[in-house]
């Protein structure tokens, strides 16, 4: 067989590859005309899930005392009522609004409780789902905007370093409760 067959061969059977490609690849994009993806709507009942975390913790007279509230928060709920007012008035991600619908959006106590127990049980977003009512992206979106909040809002504040007054009294408190000497091993940064 000489050489310029051989070269025919391989034309002729690269041309019938390419078109049996193409053809493959015009029926893949005629099946399938730019069709969307549509997520997954979940009817939270958020409304229901604001109702009964304000019936849990917030009412006059509310389900759980203000021990619970500490322990399950890590704050008292002055502070955590403070905190959640600066960061809705300031904040517009933590600004309750009406939906197209006309219904309202989480509330900012929603938001922040999903973000704070983010914080302070190191929990996945999705664990607050059932009682919040909000989903795992939700809350892990609360959670970013909560700490972002957080360092503009209070970080001049508190998140600074030390002083000599600050170290002194944390020294005091600690050694009243068992634990002199705490301060040098913050961070394994061993402090004077």
């Amino acid at each position: 067989m000489s050489s310029s067959s051989s070269d025919e061969v391989d034309e002729a059977l690269e041309e019938m590859v390419d078109q049996v490609v193409d053809n493959f690849i015009d029926s893949v994009i005629d099946a399938h005309p730019n069709k969307q993806k549509r997520r997954a709507y979940i009817e939270r009942h958020r409304e229901q899930g604001h109702n009964q975390l304000w019936n849990d913790y917030f009412q006059e007279n509310p389900t759980y005392p203000p021990q619970m509230f500490r322990r399950r928060f890590r704050m008292n709920k002055p502070l955590f009522l403070h905190i959640v007012e600066r960061v809705s008035n300031e904040v517009p991600y933590f600004q309750q609004r009406r939906n197209a619908c006309g219904r309202y959006g989480l509330s900012a106590l929603q938001k922040c409780t999903a973000a704070i127990r983010m914080l302070a049980y190191g929990q996945s977003g999705d664990t607050y789902d059932e009682y919040l009512r909000l989903a795992d992206s939700t809350s892990r979106l609360c959670l970013e905007n909560f700490t972002n909040a957080i360092i503009n809002l209070f970080g001049d504040e508190y998140l600074r370093s030390p002083t000599a007054e600050d170290l002194q009294r944390l020294l005091d408190v600690r050694e009243v409760r068992g634990f002199p000497g705490m301060i040098g091993s913050i961070d394994c940064m061993h402090w004077e």
